[in-house]
């Protein structure tokens, strides 16, 4: 018998192959083990669910406006040397004129 990975979703033991992928008779969860692999690192899409990376530069997407700043950061604000964090706010950054910066991505592009 193969060595069958357990169901990612359940962790039912009784997953079965068919095909080129996996199934698993609990809970019905089908995968391919391929993909499995892919989704292991810290995966951030842009407002148009472009993959972002560490070191991409962006441009803000709308106005957003900033705690204890007198104004907002503009749409159209081009943001270099991105870096990918876990979290709700999925991107550090320095802004020029507002300093380092937590940002959301769906409100970024790539650039």
């Amino acid at each position: 018998m193969e060595n069958i990975p357990p169901c990612p979703s359940c962790k039912s033991p009784y997953a079965y192959e068919m095909g080129a992928k996996f199934v698993c008779p609990e809970c019905g969860f089908e995968w391919i083990p391929e993909a499995e692999a892919e989704e292991e690192g810290l995966i951030v899409k842009d407002a148009n669910g472009n993959l972002l990376a560490d070191g991409d530069a962006v441009v803000i997407v709308k106005d957003l406006p900033v705690k204890g700043a007198p104004k907002p950061i503009k749409a159209g604000t081009k943001v270099k040397s991105i870096r990918l964090v876990e979290g709700d706010h999925n991107i550090d950054c320095k802004i020029e004129g507002f300093g380092s910066m937590a940002l959301k991505s769906e409100f970024v592009k790539k650039a």
